[in-house]
């Protein structure tokens, strides 16, 4: 049984019903998906947990309407400069998720691209945030990315997440956001997967 998590029901409009397939609205941002993610876990197990949805880009060579496969969620877990947050001893901050790193390699080699992204709370809006985030490594922003596949990861549940790209990220009058753009990338990245 395969779960698939997304935070609005409209970005798996394209899914058909299987018996095999269990959709899950989390609703948006990381605390909603975390809870309603480990909650299902917690009722049922699953042989793939599989995060869709859309997703901005810092990279501008990267079409609008792609999908893409993200190898690697971050979430900004520091000082506001960047500068590590000082723990007690023998606390370490997880601020770093993995894909299924055999399923990545599946859908690279079907020809889809393989990114790094960053979980956020806030849509960016600005080049300079933008900028900033690009700096961490992140080439694609989403809102339940790490949330999702870090309750796979502790339920020991194989995760994947793929995004489809609706709009850059940065400036919004430069952002050319479309809904539909992101949805029917999102369908082709998450068909494959789900094939």
């Amino acid at each position: 049984m395969i779960l698939v998590a997304v935070a609005t029901a409209q970005e798996l409009s394209f899914l058909e019903r299987r018996s095999d397939i269990e959709a899950l609205v989390t609703g948006i941002g990381p605390v909603e998906a975390a809870a309603s993610v480990a909650s299902a876990l917690a009722l049922k197990r699953y042989d793939l947990v599989v995060n869709a949805g859309i997703a901005g880009s810092y990279d501008r060579t990267i079409p609008i309407g792609e999908g893409v496969v993200i190898a690697e969620e971050r979430l900004e877990l520091d000082l506001e400069n960047g500068v590590p947050l000082t723990l007690p001893e023998g606390m370490r901050i997880v601020d770093r998720s993995i894909s299924d790193l055999a399923l990545v390699d599946r859908l690279v080699s079907a020809g889809f691209r393989r990114v790094n992204g960053v979980t956020v709370t806030r849509v960016t809006a600005s080049d300079a945030t933008a900028a900033r985030l690009r700096a961490l490594g992140a080439e694609v922003e989403s809102m339940e990315g790490f949330a999702v596949l870090r309750a796979a990861a502790i339920a020991k549940i194989p995760a994947i997440e793929v995004r489809g790209i609706s709009n850059y990220a940065g400036e919004r009058s430069r952002s050319q956001w479309s809904f539909a753009s992101g949805v029917d990338g999102l369908a082709r990245i998450a068909n494959a997967v789900l094939c």
